[in-house]
Parts: structure tokens; C-alpha cells; sequence
């Protein structure tokens, strides 16, 4: 054996042997066990960090402990478009040249986004090999494949058949930086200083007046009620009547809605629903009208009238308040902290907005999903996270899947003529108006692959297809059964329901569940068997690894570089536990690379051994009493580290077989061997080998590389049961 392990040299030509023997790709055997992890596929528009690496090497410990165990495991690797995430990224570059996507054209952007993400997919990959991912890549998977987009596309149509997709207009988080709506995910909230105003509204024919308090007095302007508490009685007396909106001179009821909190400013509150969601509710509980003064480019509207038209929201509300002030109508400010919504693409702070949207039904979809978690057909991991899925399962809102973005899968839905377009649609898609601009058409709907001969209502034989996009939490909510072919498929019928999704707990809602319930109501089973949530990843500070602090940020590439692919993935897993926040530093990692040394040194010394070594049998241990005591503390963490593995207590594992390796066989029975190296051999062989098996689904570069050098020199021919296999990662797992 080399003096030094160089995992730079060594883990490039062992990744290669495992790929080249099969050793990924996994039978389809009737009479064997199959085990499926389909990877959570990272967006394909850059290069992965070490949260990534968190979750690749947590799955690749699963998969190699399961296939050492005798069962046919397969690992699809795949990668995500991620609609709204490519698009900015891309649109950045394109904005370093000095151009726009308009100035490319729809189908001209599509097909360089295209080439952007399968180049970044190949980088991807190649970051995914050097971490010793060992995924099945005859089966790689990226959601814009035409199988995988036809199986969404299925969905779709089913759910359409099923009356559950519809087309309305509703209240959405819309950024006007990214022109799309978001969804829940793709707002991050932060706290912000800012006030709460506190503005008279007179009632109509009276001296009265009622008091309201609001944080965005620009919205004011598209106020159609003010509202109460029912059971507040302050203002019993006032319900059904008339107030008069301050600056806009128009008559508006004040109504009662349980929404209104009592403890809130005064405990009245103006309800303009274009602009909330809450309100936008109120507006529908009580067929309000809606106005919408703020536009999709996040300045006033002709609605808001001549004096505010064409202005930002910011410069309207320091007018209003000052008309406010000079009309008598402004009560009083006081200092207010509250959340300010944020693309979490491009940081613009979101507006709620009303707009033409299409969505899904998700009510019965939710309690399917829901029920699978209670009656233990899914397990989540740990069992802390059931709490937080049944809350957001039981308030479950319709889901809006639709997205004006140029870049994913295109909305199946066609219209006849350009009457079927929202102005928003028209907006955004200048080259789609001009192409049909002496279209007629009735605007009917129909939706399928392709548009019907001529319309049935009207004649009319110009279809144009919707331009918007799904939401890529759409087609990423079917990645357990559309990447494994259903429903025909012999990877299907023998792989799925697959076995455990690994993942973040931050998407356990916006992904997990859409996956439980998009895939109970698709194929009638569950999609896996276990979730298992793994935590972020934090700097030494506890903060949250970011590119954007250099200092502090971890690039798992160079890291590997350094240190070797086997002292980053331990340093990641060392002690960690199921969702909990990881702090990973140099620190660790430098830790892990002394540890993968300290195994080669005790492995070289053994080798050095045998090559003095006259004859010995590897299979026949001395009955002495050193050599029984090492043989027994090693089956005693055998059992530990097998029923933490079978209980997801990857961290623990890890931990348990460091000291014993560390402490009890290197620094304690190396020692004690040391006058009598040729009749302890075959002990040393035994634990050491046993305990690489162990230790390779954690480290597999350092473990394998020992074993193959071992074995060449002990027992080429692998006439020994200890050496009978031609690779470590294929070897059978101990059991005890």
C-alpha cells in the first residue's frame, strides 16, 4: 500500500470501476427485494453547494447499505428545469449582454435556456460522481423529457376530466420583476420597521365616522367595505351601513367577517380585495366589488385616478397620506413591525394581485394524502414534522399551477382565437398577439394535446395555445411514478411505490405533499414508504451557507479536491440527526480526512505484516484473549450500528464506528498485536474488513480502495469468504 491515501488519484479511478462493472445498475429480479430512492432533482441552472452534498451523500448511504444487504436497488438521478429559478438566472445573463428575452423571442429563449440547463446538467452530474453518488445513470431522468413531460401532461388531462381544474380569477402573490405569479414557496417573509396609520372614514349622512387602521394606505384607494368583527361590540350598531372612501368620494357598506382580529389597531380594518388575499376572501364572502389600483408592474392604475395614475406604490402613499392630512381624514401614525413578502428569485417585494389564474381542486386530493400519513402507510421521519403536514393538509387551499413564464412545460389549454387571452397574457407575450392579431375566435376553451379541427361553438378554426407555464412544483409533484414510467413500465410495476424520499424539511409541504397526493390520485398507491427530512446546512456562526458569503460558504468541488469526497460526506453526517440544522466547517472536515488517514495507517501496517507473514490461514482466529475481546466489542457495535441505520440514525452510526475504530482498534488492539503480529493476523483481517463494510456506505472511496488493495495481496483469488467478492460496495453486509 501507497504510504498515503490520495483520494484526488484514487476516487476518479474507483468510480470509474464500479461504473464500468454494473455495479449502479440495478436487475429487475422477481425473487429479490427491490429498494427505490428517486433523487430530489437539483435545478439544473448552476452548480451544486454543500447542501446538496448533504443530501447526496445521506442517499448514497442508503443505497449502498441496502445493496450490500442483497436487495436490487435502484437510484434515479435526475435533474429539475425549475421554471422561475432558470428563467431569472438565464435573463441575468442575457441582461450581461445588454438584451431581454423579448429581444430573443419566445421559442428562440426556450431553445438557449434549453442548451443553458443540459450543460449545467452535465456539470451537475459530474459534481454528483465525484461525491461517489452511486446512481443508476442509464436511468437519468430531467423533467422536461418528453416521457416525463407526457405522463404530466396525462395528469392533467384526468384531473380536467375529473372537474377538478378550473379557471378563475383570484388573489395571488405576483412579482412584478419575474411578471408571474408565485407560489407559497417562492416568497420568503421578512420582518421590516415600518408604521400603521390610522385614517377616518365619515359615515354616510352623518357626524359619525369609523377609524381604521392599515399598514398600506396606497391600497386605499381600491377600498370596497370596511370591516368589523361580528362579535365586537363596539361597533354593533354600524353593521350595514354606508361610509364614504376618503379621497375617492365613493360609498362603501361596512360588513361584519370573522376574519377581522379585535386586538388589532382599532379593530376596523378597510377591505380592498384586489390587493389582499384575506380581503379578497371578505370580498367573495360578501360579493364585494373588486378594484384593482395597483397593476402588474407594481405602479397605480387608472383606477387609482388622475392625481395617483403612473406613480410606484411608495411615491402614492406619501401622497395619500399627505392628502389625508390636509383633507382632515388622518388620525395619527404609530411605529409597526410586520412581514414584507420577497421573490425569493430577484428580492422585489410581491404584490397580492387578482388575476385570471388556472387551478386545481385540492380538498380531496389533501384528506387521501393525509390519511396515508395516519394510518402509517407513509412515515415521516423524524415524527415531530406529522404535526406541521396535518396543519397545512387541513388548510389547504386550491393550488394555482398556472405561471407566465416562458420557460417550462407549456399549459395544455387552448383558446379559440386571442379572445381566450387575459390582458395580462397579451402583455407578455407581444410576438403571440402579433401572430394572430387578425384572428377571430369565440375565446372557447379546450384542453388536450391538440386543439380541436375547427371550434364547436363558433366555426372558428385559429386554436391558440395558452402561453403560460405549469408550476414546476407541477411536474416535480409527479417525479416518483413519471420517472420510473408509469404505468406499463418493468421499472413501475417492480420499483414503485419506492422505498424512502430523502429531502429537506423546508419543502416538506410544497413538495412532499404534493407528491403524496399527485400520486395516490394518479396511480391509486402511495409514492414511498418513508420521508426522511434532513435539516439545512449552517456555517460556524449558525447561519444559514450562502453564496453570497464566500467567507463562510463551503464549495463542495474544491473541498473534495483538498480533502477527498470521503472527509466531506462524514464531516456533513458525523453526528447529525433527522431535521435537524447541520453546522458544517473546515474544522470537521479536516477532522474526517485525519480519520480516513488513520484507517489507511492501520490498514498499511496490517499489509505490512502480510507481506513478512510465512503461512496463515485468514479464517482461523487464535483463541487469545485480545483477539476474543476485539472480535466481541466489534459485534456489540455490529448490532448498534445496524438498528440505528434501520431506524435512520445515520449521524449516530457513524459516530459509534469512528470511536470504535479510533479508540478501540487502532489505538488500543493494534497495540496489543504488536508482539505477536503473524497469530493475530487473521483477527486484525476480520475486524478490519467487517468494519470497512460498515464504514464504506459513509466513506466509500477510502474503504473500497483498502479493501481492493487487501485483497490483491492476502487472497487474489478470493478463495476466502472474508475476500470472496470482486468489489467492497458488492460484498454481502454484516448482520449479527
Amino acid at each position: 500500500m501507497e504510504k498515503r491515501f490520495d483520494p484526488v488519484k484514487t476516487e476518479k479511478e474507483l468510480y470509474g470501476f464500479w461504473e464500468s462493472q454494473g455495479y449502479f445498475t440495478p436487475e429487475i429480479e422477481k425473487n429479490k427485494e427491490s429498494y427505490c430512492i428517486v433523487m430530489p432533482p437539483p435545478n439544473a441552472n448552476g452548480s451544486l453547494h454543500v447542501g446538496h452534498a448533504y443530501f447526496v451523500t445521506l442517499q448514497d448511504i442508503m443505497a449502498r447499505w441496502q445493496r450490500m444487504k442483497g436487495k436490487s436497488v435502484l437510484w434515479l438521478p435526475g435533474a429539475d428545469h425549475a421554471s422561475i429559478a432558470t428563467q431569472v438566472t438565464f435573463e441575468r445573463e442575457l441582461a450581461k449582454k445588454g438584451k431581454t428575452r423579448f429581444d430573443l423571442g419566445r421559442e428562440s429563449f426556450y431553445r438557449a435556456c434549453f442548451e443553458f440547463t443540459q450543460k449545467n446538467k452535465q456539470k451537475m452530474y459530474l459534481q454528483l460522481k465525484q461525491l461517489g453518488a452511486s446512481c443508476d445513470w442509464s436511468r437519468e431522468k430531467f423533467t422536461l423529457d418528453e416521457d416525463v413531460t407526457k405522463i404530466g401532461y396525462e395528469t392533467f388531462y384526468q384531473l380536467n376530466k375529473d372537474n377538478l381544474v378550473y379557471r378563475d380569477w383570484r388573489s395571488v402573490s405576483w412579482c412584478p420583476r419575474c411578471s408571474t405569479a408565485l407560489s407559497d414557496l417562492e416568497v420568503n417573509y421578512k420582518e421590516e420597521d415600518s408604521k400603521l396609520w390610522y385614517i377616518s372614514y365619515p359615515l354616510k349622512g352623518s357626524e359619525e365616522n369609523i377609524i381604521v387602521a392599515t399598514t398600506r394606505p396606497e391600497t386605499m384607494l381600491g377600498d370596497t367595505a370596511v370591516a368589523v368583527n361580528p362579535k365586537d361590540k363596539r361597533y354593533k350598531n354600524m353593521i350595514g351601513k354606508t361610509v364614504i372612501l376618503p379621497l375617492m368620494n365613493r360609498e362603501i357598506p361596512i360588513v361584519a367577517d370573522e376574519m377581522v382580529d379585535k386586538e388589532f389597531g382599532t379593530g376596523a380594518v378597510k377591505i380592498t380585495p384586489a390587493h389582499d388575499p384575506d380581503d379578497f376572501a371578505v370580498g367573495q364572502r360578501h360579493n364585494l366589488e373588486v378594484i384593482s389600483v395597483i397593476g402588474f408592474d407594481a405602479k397605480m392604475t387608472f383606477e387609482a385616478g388622475k392625481d395617483f395614475e403612473g406613480l410606484t406604490t411608495i411615491d402614492a402613499r406619501n401622497k395619500i397620506i399627505e392628502m389625508l392630512k390636509s383633507k382632515g381624514y388622518f388620525v395619527k401614525e404609530e411605529k409597526h413591525r410586520h412581514r414584507v413578502g420577497m421573490c425569493e428569485r430577484c428580492k422585489t417585494i410581491v404584490e397580492p394581485l387578482v388575476s385570471l389564474q388556472w387551478f386545481i381542486k385540492m380538498n380531496d386530493m389533501a384528506k387521501k394524502a393525509s390519511d396515508a400519513v395516519k394510518k402509517g402507510e407513509i412515515k415521516i421521519i423524524p415524527k415531530r414534522f406529522e404535526k406541521t403536514y396535518f396543519n397545512w393538509m387541513d388548510n389547504i387551499r386550491d393550488w394555482c399551477i398556472s405561471r407566465q413564464l416562458w420557460w417550462g412545460q407549456r399549459l395544455p389549454i387552448w383558446y379559440c382565437g386571442l379572445k381566450g387571452l387575459s390582458q395580462l397574457q397579451k402583455a407578455l407575450n407581444p410576438d403571440l398577439v402579433e401572430k394572430h392579431k387578425n384572428s377571430k375566435g369565440c375565446g372557447e376553451v379546450f384542453i388536450g394535446d391538440k386543439p380541436p379541427g375547427k371550434c364547436p361553438k363558433c366555426g372558428n378554426d385559429v386554436y391558440i395555445q395558452d402561453p403560460d407555464t405549469f408550476d414546476t412544483w407541477f411536474s416535480s409533484g409527479q417525479w416518483p411514478y413519471s420517472t420510473l414510467g408509469y404505468p406499463d413500465s418493468k421499472d413501475y410495476k417492480y420499483f414503485y411505490p419506492t422505498s424512502v424520499m430523502e429531502t429537506g424539511y423546508e419543502i416538506l409541504f410544497f413538495w412532499v405533499a404534493r407528491m403524496i397526493m399527485l400520486g395516490i390520485y394518479r396511480t391509486g398507491k402511495i409514492p414511498f414508504k418513508d420521508v426522511y427530512l434532513h435539516g439545512l446546512i449552517r456555517d460556524a456562526f449558525g447561519q444559514k451557507m450562502s453564496k453570497s458569503k464566500p467567507e463562510t460558504a463551503i464549495d463542495p468541488t474544491d473541498t473534495i479536491n483538498i480533502y477527498g469526497a470521503d472527509a466531506l460526506r462524514m464531516s456533513l453526517v458525523f453526528g447529525a440527526s433527522a431535521g435537524t440544522d447541520v453546522i458544517a466547517t473546515k474544522e470537521k472536515i479536516e477532522g474526517m480526512r485525519n480519520f480516513a488517514n488513520k484507517i489507511w495507517n492501520a490498514s498499511r501496517f496490517i499489509s505490512l505484516i502480510l507481506k513478512d507473514a510465512k503461512k496463515f490461514e485468514i479464517d482461523k482466529i487464535s483463541n487469545h484473549k485480545d483477539d476474543i475481546s476485539v472480535l466481541k466489542r466489534y459485534k456489540s457495535i455490529e448490532v448498534k450500528i445496524n438498528s440505528d441505520l434501520e431506524k435512520y440514525r445515520f449521524g449516530q452510526a457513524l459516530e459509534i464506528l469512528y470511536h470504535f475504530l479510533w479508540d478501540d482498534y487502532c489505538s488500543i488492539y493494534i497495540e496489543q498485536t504488536k508482539d505477536r503480529r503473524e497469530e493475530a493476523l487473521p483477527a486484525l483481517l476480520n475486524v478490519l474488513v467487517n468494519s470497512l463494510k460498515l464504514l464504506h456506505p459513509f466513506a466509500p472511496f477510502v474503504t473500497e480502495a483498502i479493501y481492493q488493495s487487501l485483497r490483491k495481496q492476502a487472497d487474489p483469488k478470493g478463495s476466502s469468504e472474508l475476500f470472496k467478492d470482486k468489489a467492497l460496495m458488492i460484498s454481502v453486509w454484516p448482520s449479527a
